[in-house]
């Protein structure tokens, strides 16, 4: 990937030179009726696939600290970046819009060759509506039918209303209902190599199972939105998943983890994973710890992947920490760090979505009585085994767990608290499950919020950007109506009352 990218920049710089010394007549004999006039749409997409791995694979406390995954240890978290800055949360909404901002001009510089570059733009459209998706799980209400049209020729539109939620999901996933009846008639003949550095970094995955892999990413996005708003919307939801779920062949879905949507990394400065370009390149790791609630529910249970998201203390024990205590353990060690396999690897990877999810899902849809073609049992069955796999534990193991602690009750709570465990550093994914659900139940924000005595609860949604107050405030504020200390108050409607402040 880094080389990809000094090529992007290389290929810039050396169009303006050339450009700069042609003549025109030169310019007319030697245009490719084909060729774009700028940036070519591969070299758009892998940066904004790369942009998203950075600015959402870097997470560690943030969400992590919401999910109950990951509490600070030396720095004790207040949760003061919660008040609304540009910064921290502020770029996650940035970095959202710019991304989709870049997919629209990709798509609009491509549309009198659609075909030719077919390909490209179905994975930009994806890409897209996963970008809106993440918003709509952070934020609830945004600017959606109104964004970009703020260039003259778009309507100078530069105060777009917020619209609501439940009017955005419906069109998100009509959205990549449109793409995946389209990709299931076909895929086109453009070539996109490794700029895909999703589904083809080593440059070596046929064109067909890339785009493949594609198709099944999208239809498991539509599984995960429908399961979103199941409490809300279950019309919409059950119709959505029961289409999927009944017929594979036209809408395929992720079930393994050779299909995972990972983004791996060169593992060279500066294409570090995130993770350990910070902890362990930046020598940063013991600034966190694993979450008491975390480790001691992975020791209650019996669960084998303790081992892969947790390192061992000084003791030779599993030992969690208080989230926010304000001394620091002493020592260190003797509370357990980020587990080797998550943070100890340079070429590591920023998780999108695990196949696993895929059979949770699947599980809590039966139990909801969709048909669904399996029964809860055997897909949770099956989404705990791939679980194992992608943690490293050994069959073995994974299947004493299963006849052990693990067993499946029959309840959607142990669906739950089981799929928590396996969206480990997807932390986003594991916040909002969290809010849907009431799982982890022991959840609890730091003991030395500067909201301590207000809120007894992790916030229930992200606070808008200051930018937004100072450009766009009206809509704004109206959109925030009902929120309390900018994160709390008002539940996404999809969230789950759990009866706390």
């Amino acid at each position: 990937m880094k080389k990809i990218l000094f090529n992007i920049k290389f290929a810039s710089i050396l169009a303006i030179v050339c450009l700069a010394g042609c003549t025109k007549d030169f310019e007319k004999i030697n245009t490719d009726p084909d060729a774009l006039p700028d940036v070519p749409p591969q070299n758009m997409l892998i940066n904004v696939l790369r942009n998203a791995g950075e600015q959402f694979g870097g997470d560690i406390d943030g969400y992590g600290t919401f999910a109950g995954y990951i509490v600070k240890i030396q720095y004790p978290d207040n949760m003061s970046g919660l008040i609304p800055t540009n910064n921290s949360y502020g770029n996650r909404w940035a970095a959202c819009y710019y991304n989709i901002t870049q997919m629209n001009d990709l798509l609009k510089k491509t549309e009198e060759r659609a075909q030719a570059f077919k390909n490209v733009r179905t994975i930009a459209r994806i890409w897209q509506n996963y970008m809106w998706s993440h918003l709509l799980d952070g934020w609830g209400d945004i600017p959606y039918s109104e964004a970009f049209k703020g260039m003259p020729g778009d309507g100078s539109l530069l105060k777009p209303k917020y619209d609501k939620q439940e009017d955005i999901f419906p069109a998100v996933l009509a959205d990549l209902k449109k793409i995946a009846d389209e990709m299931d008639k076909g895929i086109g003949e453009d070539i996109i190599g490794n700029y895909d550095i999703i589904y083809n970094a080593d440059n070596n995955t046929a064109l067909d199972v890339e785009m493949l892999r594609w198709q099944k990413f999208c239809n498991s996005l539509r599984l995960r939105m429908a399961m979103r708003i199941s409490a809300v919307s279950p019309a919409l939801a059950k119709s959505t998943i029961e289409e999927i779920a009944g017929n594979k062949d036209k809408y395929p879905v992720l079930e393994t983890n050779a299909e995972n949507c990972y983004l791996y990394y060169p593992g060279t400065l500066p294409y570090m994973e995130p993770w350990y370009k910070s902890g362990i390149n930046g020598k940063r790791i013991d600034n966190w710890g694993m979450f008491d609630i975390f480790i001691n529910y992975l020791n209650e249970v019996e669960d084998p992947r303790i081992a892969s998201v947790a390192q061992k203390t000084n003791g030779g024990t599993y030992v969690g920490y208080q989230n926010g205590l304000t001394t620091s353990p002493s020592p260190l060690r003797s509370v357990s760090w980020i587990g080797e396999h998550y943070i100890n690897n340079a070429g590591g990877y920023t998780p999108f979505y695990r196949s696993s999810e895929t059979y949770y899902i699947l599980a809590e849809a039966a139990m909801l009585g969709y048909n669904v073609g399996t029964t809860a049992e055997v897909a949770y069955n099956k989404a705990v085994m791939i679980s194992m796999e992608d943690n490293g534990i050994s069959e073995a193991d994974a299947k004493a767990y299963l006849a052990g602690k693990g067993k499946f009750n029959n309840t959607k709570e142990r669906i739950w608290w089981d799929m928590w465990v396996a969206l480990f550093k997807e932390n986003y994914e594991g916040w909002a499950l969290y809010r849907r659900t009431g799982i982890p139940s022991t959840n609890y924000p730091s003991l030395n919020s500067v909201f301590k005595g207000k809120h007894d609860d992790q916030p229930w949604r992200l606070p808008y950007p200051n930018n937004e107050y100072l450009y766009n405030k009206v809509n704004t504020e109206a959109a925030a109506a009902g929120v309390v200390d900018q994160s709390w108050g008002k539940r996404l409607w999809w969230a789950k009352d759990n009866g706390k402040n």
